[in-house]
């Protein structure tokens, strides 16, 4: 979700600093160049709001959805009900750890922003030859931070750690499978991307065929209404659509943390002999165990350090 948060900060801040351009480089009064901005404006801020918003609600819902994951690997189902109750103590972790999480987009984002407004001022139309390369740059990173802090939310929920030690866990977690994570998260988000546009597309299209084999010869108002029902009902199956997406999106990112404390930790081993035991049917397999045991990792509540 940062990756899409990113993109929609760049796209929204190229497209500002073109439109700031045009309106200093050309003799406009007042008028125009509010006129010329104010679209630009308008579009910015509300992609930035939308994007941060889900930003926010994706991270949570990543470490939210790391328990009945983690459950699920030893066969044990999990209703609503006792995942609120696994998760409810960690709640106020996840929502800091998800604004702090915002900065990773934000910081590159904010100091493409700055310097991109001094090149333009200083350059002119030129300094877009500097702007563009600047902003992959600042995709760049944020594409490698986003990585490197995946499974921080998992780390918050499974292994009930602090918000500076949940993102210290991920990026040693991450350490040496940056690339093959990344492979995982492109392959999950067009899977979502493809199956959305596989429902979406079928209701666009219904919905100007509904509207005219139905109201074929209603009034304008008649017309509007029937459009604009179908178009909510349009955006509801949408946003159903979106809600599933995002649910499978946190799965892939809880199945990538339980892959990599298996890889490091040997939890593999601890959830077999779980399973043969039955021990702690009802908590979260994962908790309280050592974090790093054949690298020499210590055990405790915190994040572990190597030892020798």
């Amino acid at each position: 979700m940062s990756l899409l948060l990113a993109a929609t900060l760049i796209a929204g801040t190229l497209d500002l600093l073109t439109r700031l351009e045009l309106a200093s480089g050309s003799r406009l009064d007042r008028d125009e160049t509010t006129a010329l901005l104010g679209p630009a404006l308008g579009l910015f801020a509300g992609g930035l709001g939308v994007s941060l918003l889900t930003a926010i609600l994706m991270s949570i819902l990543s470490g939210v959805m790391a328990v009945p994951v983690s459950r699920s690997s030893l066969n044990r189902r999990t209703g609503f009900k006792q995942m609120w109750v696994l998760v409810r103590h960690r709640l106020l972790a996840l929502t800091g750890l998800s604004l702090l999480m915002l900065l990773v987009p934000l910081v590159p984002l904010g100091l493409l922003f700055v310097m991109a407004v001094a090149i333009l001022t200083g350059m002119g139309p030129a300094g877009l030859l500097i702007v563009l390369p600047l902003g992959l740059g600042a995709l760049a990173v944020t594409v490698w931070l986003s990585i490197k802090l995946l499974v921080a939310p998992a780390a918050v929920t499974i292994e009930e750690l602090g918000v500076i030690d949940a993102l210290r866990r991920s990026w040693a977690l991450t350490t040496a499978n940056w690339w093959r994570i990344l492979g995982i998260v492109l392959v999950a988000g067009l899977i979502v991307g493809v199956i959305g546009q596989v429902v979406q597309i079928p209701i666009t299209f219904a919905v100007g065929g509904i509207s005219s084999t139905v109201t074929p010869h209603a009034g304008i108002e008649q017309q509007t209404n029937t459009d604009l029902l179908l178009t909510i009902i349009g955006m509801v199956v949408g946003g159903l659509v979106g809600a599933l997406g995002f649910a499978f999106q946190s799965a892939v990112s809880a199945l990538v943390y339980l892959d990599l404390r298996m890889r490091r930790d040997g939890l593999d081993v601890d959830l077999q002999r779980m399973l043969e035991s039955g021990s702690d049917p009802d908590g979260v397999p994962g908790r309280g165990l050592p974090l790093h045991r054949p690298g020499g990792w210590q055990q405790g509540p915190g994040m572990g350090f190597p030892t020798g």
